[in-house]
């Protein structure tokens, strides 16, 4: 999607990705690194002004998914992108880039983020309407081994709340698009190798931001497992948008118990009522169901085969049906 005023650069860093800044901690990509007794690529910074190609990096899965569809289900595609903040997050304020690429990270976020309106831009005129972000980041700043790593860490030059907020608004000006482009975003805590997940935390210290102040439609959110907390933060969920409760795990292949699962989907559209003053009814047409994650977010895969795939689909289904008898 993007591209730097010439050829782009590995370089070996002198210092190691941000994230070794809270390794002491399980629910780190680097700890699972240091489990597998690996260590991580040579990191890639901006050497040079960042600027869209005008090639898109996901319009063949467009064309594709457009040539096995008749036209008229085009406007039922979705797409999976990338995160904004993926280098930035991983190696820290004011080191995504070099010295001569940029003086600060507003200056960073400005480019990326004219090359992410590009890249929007293009799909929308190519006939995309619904994009899903895939955020592994924002789910940090719920993780207090994160939080204390940032505060721990002396080259940071503002609070953990200060760069997540300067994270919305960079995310913000990345997701400019048309009215009628319907953008998603999804908070991941980690589909790794091994079923191993990275981080933990409830969504309360950032509910209300992130449905207030994020400008998507809709959030895809973990929910299959107590690391993320209740579903108390749904009260913030302004009236206009919707959610989506990721109750059934990727990771795993024992099955969950269908009606629980029901259950637990009725008691998300209660904090929604509770919050937007609506009826249960009202509040479950802002609602969906869907596993926490895809099945296979790495080459290798989870802990599942692919019949354990097909019944993990077959019970979201049924979840489903049982929640809004009668909808698709």
């Amino acid at each position: 999607m993007i591209n730097r005023s010439f050829e782009p650069t590995h370089l070996v860093s002198t210092r190691e990705p941000y994230i070794l800044a809270f390794a002491d901690s399980d629910t780190t990509d680097v700890k699972s690194f240091m489990h597998a007794k690996t260590v991580p690529n040579a990191v890639t910074v901006a050497t040079g002004k960042i600027w869209h190609t005008g090639k898109s990096s996901f319009l063949p899965e467009l064309e594709y998914m457009k040539s096995i569809l008749p036209q008229d289900q085009w406007k039922n595609i979705k797409l999976t992108l990338t995160s904004p903040s993926w280098y930035h997050f991983r190696y820290g304020p004011g080191r995504a880039y070099t010295s001569d690429a940029y003086n600060t990270d507003d200056e960073y976020f400005a480019d990326v983020a004219k090359a992410y309106q590009t890249e929007l831009k293009i799909l929308y005129d190519a006939g995309l309407r619904n994009g899903q972000v895939d955020d592994p980041n924002l789910a940090y700043f719920c993780s207090e081994a994160m939080l204390d790593g940032w505060k721990n860490d002396p080259e940071n030059f503002q609070t953990a709340d200060e760069q997540f907020d300067a994270y919305l608004k960079f995310y913000n000006a990345c997701f400019e698009r048309p009215a009628d482009f319907h953008l998603g975003i999804r908070l991941c805590r980690g589909n790794y190798v091994g079923s191993k997940h990275f981080s933990e935390g409830a969504y309360d210290r950032i509910a209300s931001k992130i449905f207030n102040n994020l400008n998507v439609s809709t959030y895809y959110l973990e929910y299959d497992t107590p690391r993320a907390g209740g579903f108390e933060p749904l009260k913030y969920l302004p009236k206009d948008k919707n959610v989506v409760v990721g109750v059934v795990t990727s990771k795993f292949p024992e099955l969950e118990d269908q009606k629980e699962m029901a259950d637990r989907v009725h008691k998300a559209a209660d904090y929604i009522t509770e919050g937007s003053k609506v009826s249960r009814e009202e509040a479950l047409q802002r609602l969906s169901v869907s596993p926490q994650c895809g099945f296979a977010s790495h080459a290798e895969g989870n802990d599942l085969g692919n019949e354990d795939m097909r019944k993990k689909l077959k019970l979201v289904r049924a979840i489903a049906d049982e929640v809004w008898p009668g909808q698709e």
